[in-house]
Order: structure tokens, then sequence, then C-alpha cells
């Protein structure tokens, strides 16, 4: 499906699904056009890529899922790859990377993708009312506004898994089982998720000022350092939920080795208390005689020193601590 917002700078207002095939297009410096590509087929992706002559590696690349944000500049434009998020978090694959291409030029903004996107949509129904304050101020502010929309859906995943966090370190410590530890791990695969998916982008934008090949105008400059400085607090919190994990479950694995070990010690020494005691069993257990075999005081003498033996071995492990 293709929708095209245009915004026409001379008479100052905006117009929807117009001709992409219209010369009278970009007859201002300001004009901007906006056509997304949404749910598409081959046909209708050929058909953008010839009007707007898009090099065939870009246009595989929106065909192709690329895990990785990227931007490669070609000679009339600059191409994106983003991606967006979908978190749900009782799936077993929490984290969904939405891919987003970006085609930007000083008189338009291409944008493919396969499935709807909450920040494409907001931004595609303001057009639709005729609100012109995403294309009025040029493609860079237009790109700008996608990618705060994509960060802004981080932060309410951020608090979540801060809130998971604390939740699991709690069970972990009260009740340890297995999938407490599971669900630990799961959650570690998230994080390294939206690591992956927030760090190239970091790399993308981190250069705004002097080293960034995309020309973005003194008036946005502003917008992409704030970005940035967002982008780079998301960083920082997945590293500290990273770091927290791991020390978490350290923690947990110690614990559990201490338990073990615990147990251990435990069975040893019940297995040297009951050692003699097996002995003298064994030993007289076989067909030899018994010292005044035929007496009900030799039944009893040999009880109380098999009780005796195990009281003083008792004593001992007690006295250096071993139990």
């Amino acid at each position: 499906m293709i929708k095209t917002y245009f915004f026409d700078a001379t008479q100052g207002q905006l117009l929807h699904d117009v001709d992409l095939m219209r010369q009278d297009l970009f007859q201002h410096e300001d004009d901007l056009l906006w056509v997304d590509v949404f749910d598409f087929n081959e046909q209708e992706l050929s058909y953008v890529a010839r009007i707007f002559d898009f090099h065939y590696l870009a246009v595989e690349d929106c065909v192709q899922h690329s895990p990785r944000a990227k931007v490669d500049s070609y000679e009339k434009y600059y191409f994106f790859v983003l991606h967006a998020l979908r978190y749900m978090e009782d799936s077993d694959e929490e984290i969904t990377l939405e891919q987003l291409n970006v085609f930007i030029n000083s008189n338009y903004v291409v944008t493919v993708h396969r499935r709807s996107l909450p920040t494409l949509g907001r931004m595609a129904r303001e057009c639709l009312n005729k609100k012109t304050r995403y294309l009025e101020k040029g493609p860079d502010m237009f790109l700008y506004h996608i990618l705060d929309g994509f960060t802004d859906e981080y932060f309410p995943i951020l608090d979540r898994i801060d809130q998971r966090v604390d939740e699991l370190e709690d069970q972990l410590y009260e009740q340890p089982n297995k999938e407490i530890t599971e669900e630990f791990l799961a959650l570690k695969r998230t994080i390294l998720a939206l690591r992956r998916a927030i760090l190239p982008q970091k790399r993308m934008f981190s250069g705004v000022s002097g080293r960034y090949a995309f020309q973005v105008s003194k008036e946005s400059e502003p917008y992409y350092l704030d970005l940035v400085d967002h982008i780079e607090r998301i960083a920082d919190s997945l590293a500290g939920f990273r770091d927290l994990l791991d020390g978490v479950l350290e923690t947990y694995y110690s614990t559990i080795t201490a338990r073990t070990n615990e147990s251990i010690r435990v069975l040893t020494v019940i297995s040297f208390i009951f050692m003699p005691l097996t002995f003298v069993t064994g030993f007289f257990g076989m067909n030899v005689p018994l010292p005044a075999q035929y007496s009900g005081w030799s039944t009893l003498a040999i009880t109380l020193g098999l009780a005796s033996a195990t009281g003083i071995m008792f004593l001992i492990f007690k006295k250096k601590k071993w139990i």
C-alpha cells in the first residue's frame, strides 16, 4: 500500500494521495513529499523505486530483514535502516525488531516497512488532518520526529525491565528455583536484543556536529543532540541492567554452590558416623562366634557401644564446627 502526503510550501498547505507522476511537484525548495510504503508487494516497491531512481541494493535491503541499523550515502539521497520495537512480555520472544527503511532527499522522504508502526501512524493521522508540523520544517526534522518516536518507545520498556529485575531479585533469594533462573536468562536475552538495536543508532547519530555525513541544518542540530543524549541514556541503562543481572546471577550461583557444599558436608559427616556402625554390624553379622552370644546382655552392650561411638563422633564434629 502506498500513501502520499505533500507539503506545498508556496500555498502553505498539505495534500495527500497526490500523483507521484505530477510534473509540478517540488516547484519550491521547501516543498516536501512523504511517501509511506507499508504492507507492500514487489510491484508497489518497484514502482516507487523507478520513480525516484533508487539503487537496487537499497531496494534489496528493504525486502530483506537486517538486524543492524545503518545509513548509506548515495548520490541523490541517503538510505537509512532503522528499527522500532515490539515488546510482548508473555511471548517466547519478548523483543521483536520492526524494520523501517527510509530514503531521504532534500525534497522527499520515502518510508518502507512491512507492519504498521505507531510512530508513523500518529504522524500520518496528523497529516490527514492537514497539520503540517512534521513536513514544513524539512526532511531532517521529519527524520528526527521518526527517531524521537522510536526512542520514546524504549523508556516504558526500560521501566518495566527495571521492575522485573527487582521482582526477580527478591524472588531469587526468597525461593530460588529453576523457573526463576530461566526468567533471569530470558530477561538477559531481552536486554541483549535491546542493546543490539540501540547501539548502532547511537553510532549513527552521535557525530552530528561535524563528522556525520547526513546534512542537518543548524536549526535542527539541537534536536539531534538531544536525541543522542536520550540514546546514550538508554544505552547506559541497558549496560546497568546487564551488569546488575550478571551480578545477581553470580551471587545466586555462589549461593547455590555454598548450599551444595553444605549439603555435601552434612552427608559426609553422616557417612563418617555410620562408618564404624556399619563395620561392627557387618563384622558380627558374619557367622563368627559372638562373645556372650547366648546372654541377653550382649545385645544391650553392643547397642550401648554403637550409641557411644555415635555420640563421641558427634561431639568431635560439633567441637570442630563441622556440623
